[in-house]
């Protein structure tokens, strides 16, 4: 999750049950997850399921009958997800989950257990930093750490370039080249952990442990 708006109308495909758990909101005005139960003919794999951002509007098709697909990044990030035997489910968030805070309220976990994935510009080299929606990144104490001479957060262009994502929607994995990556040691307190899968609008669950797995992300206090 990042600074950016989260946009509507995102598709989520589950990857083994034949369900997915999407975000409405409560009378309140608070996001709050809801089950969409789509079961799935026998033979005919994943099935896709369309979140709208909108309370009280479901799920949708594209027509009667037919399938529906997820966004594009998402099914990049599914993929690579996969193949690097990652082992959690993908959750779209309604229109309102735009910060760490908002998201953490709609998966019912503590701010901390969201991993901001944020991309840095080191002296024209892109760097990926992992850490827990609790803290902000000191720039100044990273850029020692790294030995770099500057480090500044990446400009839109910059970050689709090196991710194929944009801000917000920046995943730790499913970037064209691997990128380095750091990771506040911080989300170890948690057993589950939420990242961006793709689209500012996407998340996926996951581990501390599993993100090192994945990413060879090295620990590095960051705030």
């Amino acid at each position: 999750m990042g600074d950016a708006a989260v946009e509507v109308g995102v598709e989520v495909t589950p990857t083994e049950a034949q369900c997915s758990n999407t975000c409405s909101n409560n009378s309140n005005g608070t996001p709050t997850l809801r089950q969409l139960v789509n079961p799935s003919p026998p033979g005919c794999g994943h099935l896709a399921v369309t979140a709208l951002a909108d309370a009280g509007q479901g799920a949708r098709t594209q027509e009667e009958g037919a399938p529906v697909t997820e966004h594009p990044s998402i099914s990049r990030f599914r993929v690579e997800l996969d193949r690097l035997g990652g082992t959690g489910r993908i959750v779209v968030l309604p229109d309102s989950v735009h910060t760490a805070a908002l998201a953490a309220q709609a998966l019912g976990c503590e701010v901390g257990a969201i991993a901001n994935s944020l991309l840095f510009d080191a002296d024209d080299t892109p760097v990926l930093i992992l850490t827990s929606g609790a803290h902000r990144v000191d720039i100044a104490k990273v850029t020692t750490v790294l030995g770099v001479e500057k480090l500044r957060r990446a400009a839109p262009d910059f970050v689709r370039e090196h991710t194929g994502q944009v801000i917000g929607g920046v995943s730790p994995v499913a970037h064209p080249v691997p990128i380095p990556t750091y990771i506040d040691p911080w989300l170890r307190e948690y057993d589950e952990v939420w990242a961006a899968a793709g689209h500012p609008a996407a998340v996926f669950s996951t581990s501390f442990d599993e993100l090192v797995t994945m990413t060879g992300a090295v620990e590095t206090d960051v705030d």
